[in-house]
């Protein structure tokens, strides 16, 4: 019987640990997301571009290699992000998990992570897919508006200025980004249905995919995540 106990102690310390991975279209809402899972579960929100950022300022070995990729304006190898991922990880701030958001983005880099946890005697615990239909993406995008002057964004249906058209913090114009606009989210969508949705299928073979409505209310998508990681 004791033995039992301290089964379901262990069982409930190890569920503890949560190594989540974030699925969606961009413009999907999975930063978002991520951040409020990291919030409430008090565990790392880590995205690539930031741990890059950090590796390149600090002129680390990893980031002086992914440099020389970048500054040819190649891609970083898959294997080199890895450690660089691997390098992050491995910190005390992850000891209890992490949110992963922007990798992996592709089957090959899913595959090279995989064999790195595994060697690690690790994997990912949840890859958490944020659901929504590409013309709600299209319909969400096309109404960011971002301040051309202090860069504050907005939507002209969820986040609205006080004046059409013009920022509440400085008073400048409001504009419709490049990367907003609907044929560029369209593009996007593209590429992201043909290198990134496969990852659904990859991940859902390995038991561990659960998939949310992400086109209701943000705080509606949180709590069925909250649902789902308990």
């Amino acid at each position: 019987m004791e033995f039992s106990n301290d089964k379901s102690l262990l069982l409930a310390e190890m569920e503890k640990i949560m190594k989540i991975i974030m699925l969606g279209a961009p413009g999907a809402g999975k930063g978002t997301q991520a951040k409020m899972i990291a919030e409430k579960y008090s565990i790392p929100h880590v995205s690539t571009g930031d741990i890059f950022r950090a590796n390149i300022k600090n002129g680390t070995e990893l980031g002086m290699e992914a440099k020389k990729y970048m500054d040819q304006g190649l891609l970083v190898p898959d294997e080199l992000t890895v450690k660089i991922l691997l390098d992050r990880v491995a910190k005390d701030d992850c000891k209890n998990g992490y949110v992963l958001d922007g990798f992996p983005r592709t089957i090959p880099q899913a595959e090279v992570l995989e064999e790195a946890l595994t060697k690690l005697g690790d994997r990912i615990d949840y890859a958490i897919n944020v659901e929504v239909p590409d013309e709600n993406i299209v319909k969400r995008m096309g109404g960011r508006r971002a301040c051309v002057n202090c860069g504050a964004t907005y939507h002209i249906e969820h986040v609205p200025p006080k004046k059409e058209g013009i920022c509440d913090n400085c008073g400048s114009e409001l504009i419709l980004r490049d990367d907003d606009k609907p044929e560029t989210v369209k593009n996007r969508l593209s590429v992201y249905h043909k290198q990134t949705q496969p990852l659904i299928d990859f991940y859902n073979g390995k038991g561990v995919l659960r998939t949310v409505d992400g086109t209701v209310d943000m705080k509606d998508v949180f709590n069925a995540i909250v649902a789902i990681l308990g």
